[in-house]
């Protein structure tokens, strides 16, 4: 589901490139709404945190977004 959403969302752009840090951003917005320890997890990777501040402040921001 999340994949076929993330396609369709890159088939109806105008341009026929796209960065990978747009697919990144569209995988964690979706994965945000979806599974939000998936979201942490590949949020850590994608993002490439570096210590347990980043990790409190990103679970801070999924906490207050809920």
């Amino acid at each position: 589901k999340i994949v076929d959403d993330i396609e369709n969302e890159i088939s109806n752009m105008p341009s026929n490139e796209i960065q990978s840090k747009e697919i990144g951003n569209l995988v964690l917005k979706r994965l945000k709404n979806l599974d939000k320890v998936a979201y942490i997890r590949f949020a850590s990777v994608y993002k490439q945190f570096d210590s347990i501040k980043q990790f409190t402040r990103e679970l801070s921001e999924l906490q207050k977004s809920k």
